[in-house]
């Protein structure tokens, strides 16, 4: 039977922050597809209307669910979104160097996105069934290593690095949410110290490359220093209140690179200036302080730990890719929640809004 506290304690503010953030990214995506010349790609942004249709759909399913139901079927969602991991390694759609995409009909998606859900999922399950106050030990936590560990190696062999390093820094945020045993805790860090340093060898030579240019861009400005440089160019070039909607010139004349994509922020600060990139952040930091806020009011540990996860996984991505953009982080392939282009983001995000409105209107059954 429906319960009448469920519209009650349903989450307005939410769903219209949300929709404010993807009203923004409708607008700038529409700018980025259509300014471009010579061949303006109209059609990606109808699809992508599409993809949030589809992404409201899911976030209305989200939230109509119990979350509390996912405690039961995270090993399932697991071991599914694993599987996809490995099928598109084998039969996925090869694209641009790498195989991420599962051609479905008319639709490919990245299972990639859905395997960030799958992790935080799985994670919030174990962390709140084993969570005690002193913290857990490196022998506990060899399980969420496992759980993070396998989709890493499975996304990073696409290539992927970026949403893999995303998966990487989601468990890890959540694991200090948690709390770690401070004799494990010193051990870890001095494990990733001694260890981090060898990672270098492991990458591939476009990867160290990617490295080498966010250190010093000037040293390839045709070649690998290319994408940031006129990037930065985009952002100071719109200034205090940016050149106009519609109006942008590096995105224009096609200077910018992945300018629906990679670096749709750099679109929307040539246009809007820093006025209007400074609205964007207001945004997201207002989307972020209330996913925790989420969190903070839950009175039951797998709901916090979710909404933590989820609130994890928005900042990581939003910080990553503005960080690409400003030539403060190395170009990794990672996406702006909703204001990119793409239908496995979109729909997954909205999912995972829909988790937070359950973990939200959900919280009068613990208090």
């Amino acid at each position: 039977m429906f319960d009448r506290r469920f519209v009650k304690y349903f989450d307005w503010g939410l769903l219209g922050l949300t929709f404010l953030i993807g009203i923004l990214g409708l607008v700038t995506l529409y700018s980025a597809v259509t300014s471009a010349t010579p061949t303006p790609q109209k059609t990606l942004y109808f699809k992508q209307m599409i993809w949030y249709c589809a992404g409201m759909t899911g976030m209305v399913l989200s939230f109509l669910v119990n979350y509390k139901s996912l405690y039961r079927w995270a090993p399932a969602i697991y071991v599914v979104c694993i599987l996809l991991l490995i099928y598109v390694l084998i039969m996925g759609k090869y694209v641009g160097g790498a195989r991420r995409w599962l051609v479905l009909g008319p639709i490919s998606i990245q299972p990639s996105e859905l395997v960030k859900i799958a992790v935080i999922i799985s994670l919030a399950r174990y962390y709140s069934k084993f969570s005690d106050t002193r913290g857990f030990t490196l022998r506990e936590l060899f399980t969420p290593l496992i759980l993070t560990a396998i989709p890493f190696i499975l996304i990073v062999k696409q290539p992927d690095l970026g949403t893999a390093m995303v998966v990487v820094l989601i468990a890890g945020f959540m694991t200090v949410f948690v709390k770690i045993e401070r004799r494990s805790f010193l051990c870890i860090v001095s494990a990733c110290t001694i260890t981090g340093p060898l990672v270098w060898f492991l990458l591939k030579g476009y990867q160290k490359k990617r490295i080498l240019t966010f250190i010093n861009p000037d040293r390839d400005p045709l070649g690998a220093g290319y994408h940031i440089i006129q990037s930065k160019i985009a952002i100071g070039s719109g200034m205090i209140f940016g050149k106009g909607y519609l109006k942008g010139t590096q995105n224009a004349l096609s200077f910018l690179p992945e300018q629906h994509t990679d670096f749709i922020f750099s679109v929307l600060a040539e246009e809007w200036g820093f006025v209007g990139s400074v609205v964007m952040l207001f945004l997201f930091l207002m989307l972020i302080i209330w996913g925790l806020n989420i969190a903070y009011r839950c009175r039951d540990p797998f709901g916090t730990i979710l909404a933590v996860g989820i609130t994890a996984m928005m900042f990581w991505q939003i910080f990553i890719n503005i960080g690409m953009a400003m030539g403060l982080m190395p170009i990794v392939g990672v996406t702006l929640p909703f204001i990119s282009y793409g239908g496995s983001s979109i729909v997954s995000i909205m999912v995972c809004v829909g988790l937070l409105m359950s973990i939200s209107m959900r919280r009068f059954l613990f208090e």
